[in-house]
């Protein structure tokens, strides 16, 4: 019998990934990109043998994590960095690479037991690594429908990511250009709260950075103090 894969995501590059791989691989694939969309009774009935988060801003129901096989893709070496914003939170901590984990959703955050682990760079903007992330979630769901490993349960200490809040995309005093630049390029993602700054009135949001040279050149977004805050 022909097996059945729901993913759910909420940002444009997830659609692509799963119309440009995840559909082409073998069963029914089917795609959801909005809480309105998902339930109890629908997951019941397509009884799929795995649900697959590659971006998912909203809780999912403790009955559908404990009913159905739930696999998120999370941007840290947990049990370090459960939580929130990770590639942000990592970024801050002067991390240049990370480890992309799939593990099996429970209904604590970030808790539960890892199916696989892969190297992912943090070099480039946010979009760009979100991007980079994507294709590697995509070649490891093919191998875990492909083997239907096992998760095992993480071991170490936890440490935990708080989520950001739009307010602290301020610009504050940072230390150096290269932390100045690390700023703005963590948040520089569609519908993220970019770096901004605020003087006389205005907002100047910043976003595609580059540095060389001793210098930043980068692309500013102007408005009045006020416009454009209400953005998750």
């Amino acid at each position: 019998m022909q097996k059945t894969y729901l993913v759910l995501g909420c940002k444009p590059w997830n659609r692509r990934l799963f119309e440009e791989s995840l559909q082409q691989l073998p069963g029914r694939w089917l795609y959801l990109d909005s809480p309105d969309q998902f339930s109890l009774a629908l997951a019941r009935k397509f009884s799929p043998r795995y649900i697959f988060f590659l971006h998912w801003s909203w809780k999912v129901p403790e009955e559908i994590v404990g009913e159905f096989e739930c696999v998120c893709f999370h941007m840290t070496d947990v049990p370090f960095g459960r939580g929130g914003s990770p590639l942000q939170n990592l970024i801050v901590r002067g991390k240049h690479d990370t480890k992309l984990t799939a593990l099996r959703m429970t209904e604590n955050f970030d808790a539960g037991p890892v199916y696989l682990k892969e190297f992912l760079s943090l070099d480039g903007g946010a979009e760009e690594i979100y991007l980079r992330a994507g294709q590697l979630s995509a070649t490891m769901i093919q191998r875990i429908i492909r083997e239907e490993m096992t998760p095992v349960v993480q071991q170490g200490r936890a440490v935990n990511f708080k989520r950001r809040k739009p307010e602290e995309s301020r610009v504050g005093s940072p230390a150096s250009l290269e932390e100045l630049y690390d700023f703005i390029r963590m948040l520089d993602a569609h519908d993220y709260p970019r770096a901004f700054l605020q003087y006389s009135g205005f907002r100047f949001e910043l976003s595609r950075p580059a540095l060389y040279d001793g210098r930043i050149v980068a692309d500013v977004k102007i408005t009045r103090a006020g416009d454009g805050e209400t953005r998750k």
